[in-house]
């Protein structure tokens, strides 16, 4: 055997791990490993901004299951990277991206694009990494990975010195890696698993509330199996979505400050609240002494530390969600008495959220202007076929796509949730389109949002990735303008988009395919068009400029009481 350089050793442990796609951008501090690249299997995209880079390996991440990678320079191009870390970091999404840094004997000395990228990020990482030496590399890195994809996921940073990149050592076989004081518990516990079907078997209006665990366990099919076997509504958080078909009766859609009626009104009035991989947001409680305030509160979840964390719960179980609802599924199998009388036991029940589903539906008035909610009915209906992939920036965009888009898939959705990213999505459609390069992926954006790394249209050229981006084009930063609406008595101080690129001319500028509607009867025929072309393209759809996201639970009032129109 002989030595092999620092970046050698990275791009063969990459490979090692099952790495087939980094998105990165290159400098000074990774040029070491830019050269190697090519010898190797790893398809590398290059992006427009380290930003995006960070996002798309997100997108890739959620929509495939698998732990995305991106690769920058050190400086600027490792600060860009925070508000990427910072996203996959709220929302558990399984990431490793490597920085460049200064030489070793260079750190601390303010060399030129030197940037305490571990201080910085230590916040918004689940664990990062400085390499101090070449021999560490391997080791390190294989450590990243096992941390990022096991218990609740999330992103690592790998902080690598130019000349750590550079030097030489043995490179090792591979092992196992074992961390010392790391050992996420799957197996929930039997008795609290028991105690909980216990509950569930009596109970006369319960609820099963699910997060973006439930997508990120691949337990879909195991909840979708128990709450049709025992007849229990689900209600979704944002990240949730597609974790439990939404065409299914038994579907509540999603719950909280944007939720349906009927959702929201089922957690209030519940007596047993099933939380499943979620972790009791502020947007999804609204006053929490008010959420779900008569029920026993049963919170399964693999972080030990969101349990009671924001609302205090009966049953805790720690644990993997697909682990905990396999056992509590056998649990109901050799309980064939309590299960008929439970699934029997929610006529009642069912006909009350019935009732609230049709007391105030999710609804809108298409007249001679563009409605927004249609534009996304009108993706859904043409899409419906296509398992498409959606994604969306923040905003307005991302609320109506939430309730007008109906997702019957796990990992067909793609959002900023916990943070809120404007900017996310179209970097986030690039990183599916990678993934799945034959499935239609769709960023349904703000005109707004879009402008934050609309630069990444030359990366969809570029690498001809078909990513369909519509823009629900309204002359606002639109949440922000609601809530002056509604709450600062209409002081729209600086919501309006007074200036914006025209976005057809934007697309044909970089060779995309740019379209536009302005007349609710060129909706369709544009978005057919849109659907059929083999590459990119961005719709500008002109829609009501103040139009509203209702329902809507003001800050600080109780989920039940919503604004409805």
């Amino acid at each position: 055997m002989k030595e092999i350089s620092g970046a050698q050793i990275l791009l063969e442990v990459l490979q090692e791990q099952g790495v087939e796609v980094i998105f990165g951008y290159p400098g000074g501090a990774v040029i070491n490993l830019y050269d190697c690249l090519p010898d190797y299997s790893c398809r590398h995209f290059l992006v427009r901004h380290e930003q995006a880079a960070v996002h798309a390996a997100d997108g890739y991440a959620r929509a495939t299951g698998k732990t995305g990678v991106a690769l920058v320079t050190s400086g600027p191009g490792a600060t860009n990277t925070v508000t990427g870390l910072a996203t996959a970091s709220m929302d558990s999404i399984p990431m490793v991206v490597f920085t460049g840094q200064v030489p070793t004997p260079l750190i601390g000395n303010d060399a030129f694009q030197e940037a305490d990228i571990v201080g910085i990020s230590r916040p918004c990482t689940k664990h990062n990494f400085l390499v101090k030496r070449v021999e560490d590399l391997e080791r390190i890195i294989n450590e990243a990975f096992h941390i990022a994809g096991s218990g609740r996921p999330g992103p690592v940073l790998i902080d690598l010195p130019k000349d750590v990149i550079a030097g030489k050592c043995l490179k090792k076989a591979a092992t196992k890696t074992l961390l010392k004081g790391y050992n996420p518990n799957y197996a929930g516990h039997p008795g609290q698993i028991q105690r909980a079907m216990e509950i569930i078997f009596k109970a006369k209006k319960p609820v099963f509330y699910v997060g973006g665990g439930v997508v990120l366990a691949d337990a879909a099919k195991e909840l979708t199996e128990l709450a049709r076997s025992l007849r229990i509504p689900v209600t979704t958080t944002l990240m949730g979505l597609g974790a439990f078909p939404e065409d299914d009766e038994l579907s509540l859609g999603m719950l909280g400050m944007h939720g349906t009626y009927r959702a929201n009104m089922a957690v209030t009035e519940s007596d047993v609240l099933v939380a499943l991989g979620a972790r009791f947001d502020d947007r999804v409680t609204g006053r929490v002494d008010k959420f779900a305030a008569d029920a026993k509160i049963i919170h399964i979840d693999i972080d030990p530390t969101s349990i009671s964390k924001n609302v205090s719960v009966d049953i805790p179980i720690v644990g993997d969600v697909a682990d905990v609802l396999g056992k509590m599924l056998d649990l109901m199998k050799s309980s064939e008495t309590e299960t008929k009388a439970c699934a029997g036991g929610h006529d009642a029940w069912l006909a009350e959220v019935a009732r609230w589903r049709d007391l105030h539906k999710l609804s809108y008035q298409q007249d001679d202007i563009i409605k927004p909610q249609f534009v996304v009915e009108k993706i859904g209906e043409l899409t419906r076929d296509k398992n498409p992939i959606v994604s969306t920036e923040v905003g307005q965009n991302q609320m109506w796509a939430a309730q007008f888009f109906t997702f019957t898939e796990p990992r067909s959705w793609l959002t900023s949730g916990g943070l809120g990213t404007m900017g996310y999505g179209l970097p986030a459609a690039m990183g599916a389109q990678v993934a799945f390069p034959e499935r239609l992926v769709i960023d349904i954006a703000g005109d707004g949002s879009i402008q934050m790394n609309s630069q990444e249209l030359a990366t969809v050229v570029q690498y001809n990735l078909p990513v369909k981006v519509i823009i629900l084009n309204n002359g606002y930063l639109g949440m922000v303008r609601q809530w002056q609406e509604l709450f600062f008595d209409k002081h729209y101080s600086s919501t309006t988009m007074d200036h914006a690129p025209d976005f057809v001319k934007l697309a044909d500028a970089y060779g995309a395919l740019g379209l536009r509607a302005t007349k609710p009867e060129e909706v369709e025929p544009v978005l057919r068009q849109a659907f059929a072309h083999p590459g990119p393209v961005v719709v500008d759809i002109v829609v009501a400029a103040e139009e509203n996201v209702y329902p809507m639970v003001p800050a600080g009032e109780a989920i039940s009481n919503m604004l409805l129109v």
